[in-house]
């Protein structure tokens, strides 16, 4: 969803487009294959520089130090962000129950834990936003003005059109 915010208010998004809609994500995926690959080469960076880039959280530790970067970091119950990918991969055919989804999200919160640590210790490399998606759902208004002050002024309008209560169809959180 904030990506196509992004899109939608003025900012250029990195995309390859290589993942059509579906019924998953019906407005897109946003991705840009290279970033999956960025220990191993981050040559892509150079190139993304003003543009808005998609990326699952422990990639930002790969990001090469000699740029800056301003991160919007979207919150999400992490017991939803589970869920829906189990949703996806049982559409998809794959396997689902490898581990037990208390243990996963308890790695995914230390995860992120580890990643926000880092990116709010290293303040020459990163500026931070946290924003949260179920409060985006209900009131995106103060959230979306707080990512145009960020991003130096978007289309707050245009963004505001992008949120589709409809797509949230996963939930643990009322």
């Amino acid at each position: 969803m904030m990506m196509r915010m992004l899109d939608e208010g003025g900012i250029t998004v990195l995309t390859d487009n290589l993942r059509a809609p579906d019924e998953d994500n019906p407005k897109g995926y946003y991705e840009f294959g290279p970033v999956k690959r960025t220990k191993k080469d981050a040559s892509w960076v150079k190139g993304a520089r003003g543009k808005a880039v998609k990326m699952v959280h422990l990639l930002l530790l790969d990001l090469p130090s000699e740029y800056q970067y301003r991160v919007i970091f979207m919150h999400r119950d992490l017991r939803e962000i589970v869920e829906s990918q189990n949703i996806m991969l049982a559409r998809l055919g794959k396997k689902t129950d490898d581990m037990p989804a208390d243990r996963l999200i308890e790695i995914y919160r230390s995860q992120i834990q580890k990643v926000l640590q880092y990116v709010r210790e290293h303040p020459g490399d990163f500026q931070l936003l946290e924003l949260d998606y179920n409060k985006i759902l209900k009131d995106a208004r103060p959230h979306l003005e707080q990512a145009s002050e960020f991003l130096d002024g978007l289309d707050i309008e245009k963004m505001l059109a992008v949120v589709d209560t409809s797509l949230y169809r996963t939930r643990t959180v009322n």
